[in-house]
């Protein structure tokens, strides 16, 4: 599969894999990849058109379309909350290393912040690129794009309360990469995020289209700014 790849800006990149999208970010000693998609391609072959540095890997969480190429890393870096996504639902294996918010990993003098983004899964996290102002990677902040919000494992109240703790840093960042929808959005789309939620959980009247998937039957209600896919009440 022939995956497209995008300069973000200096030694960040964007690799297109189906819906989904994975991030390479170097220095001069060091690399990183934040998720490994969902058709499991050759990461370090594609990585290999940018740089020959050795990759550590970073997941925003456990999903199927972030995790597809995990087996190719004998441990990688994630939230422990997403231990039972990962090991118990969907079978994957590999040393965990653990992240919590606030967390640093160093690259050189960049350095990235681990940001808890609970709701979405409990352990989604997107990571601040300090230096550079923007936060990569993750569901939970998106642009026409649809947030899965259905499952055991996902809550509405968890994902408000993330956002509203996120917005509390607002003068930290100015825009966002996410791993689906538009490719780049501005932090003014969080607020109608969280109020779109808001809506949701207060039983407002929001339109929405009922449709099933994976076979469960869901509502995908449209706030304007992206959808969110929920439960069927």
């Amino acid at each position: 599969m022939e995956c497209e790849i995008t300069k973000l800006y200096k030694n960040t990149w964007a690799i297109c894999d189906g819906h989904v999208r994975i991030f390479l970010l170097t220095n001069a000693e060091k690399a990183l990849v934040i998720d490994t998609g969902i058709s499991g391609v050759d990461l370090r072959e594609i990585a290999g058109k940018i740089t020959n540095l050795p990759l550590k890997l970073l997941n925003t969480h456990a999903d199927r379309d972030h995790i597809a190429g995990n087996d190719a890393f004998e441990e990688f870096y994630m939230h422990p909350s997403e231990a039972m996504i990962y090991y118990n639902l969907n079978k994957k294996t590999g040393r965990m290393i653990p992240v919590f918010d606030g967390d640093i990993i160093k690259m050189g003098e960049r350095e990235l912040e681990i940001v808890h983004l609970p709701g979405h899964t409990p352990g989604s996290i997107t990571v601040l690129d300090r230096s550079e102002r923007c936060l990569i990677g993750g569901d939970p902040i998106q642009a026409d794009g649809e947030i899965f919000m259905f499952g055991m494992h996902r809550d509405m109240h968890a994902y408000v309360a993330g956002l509203e703790r996120l917005m509390k840093r607002a003068d930290d960042f100015d825009g966002i990469y996410p791993s689906h929808g538009r490719l780049y959005v501005g932090k003014e789309v969080i607020p109608e995020l969280i109020r779109g939620a808001k809506a949701i959980l207060a039983g407002e009247d929001v339109p929405f289209e009922e449709r099933e998937m994976y076979g469960n039957k869901i509502r995908v209600y449209d706030i304007g700014v992206s959808r969110f896919l929920c439960e069927e009440e």
